[in-house]
């Protein structure tokens, strides 16, 4: 049996010292992009269980796996948000 990973590759990539004024800009595109990843694999599940409810297919499987992919991509984008507004108020309570 095969077992592919599930990767949020724009979230293990390191492209070095960037500059200060596109570090928010590559921030928010790299958020973004993963956002829509993560869409798309549930997007794509639904279907999936869409196809089989309907009975043209029988590839239960593949259902799930697709069903675990997006859930699990699901909990790390709810997870990474949550460290997101943790670190914004822990910003925001700093005295300067």
């Amino acid at each position: 049996m095969k077992v592919e990973k599930v990767v949020l590759d724009n979230f293990s990539k390191s492209e070095g010292t960037t500059k200060p004024e596109t570090a928010g800009s590559s921030f928010a595109d790299t958020l973004k992009e993963s956002i829509d990843k993560v869409s798309q694999l549930e997007k794509e599940a639904n279907q999936q269980t869409e196809t089989l409810v309907k009975g043209q297919g029988q590839d239960i499987h593949n259902t799930m796996i697709a069903i675990e992919k997006a859930d699990l991509s699901f909990q790390l984008m709810m997870q990474i948000r949550t460290k997101i507004i943790n670190a914004y108020e822990e910003i925001m309570r700093m005295q300067v």
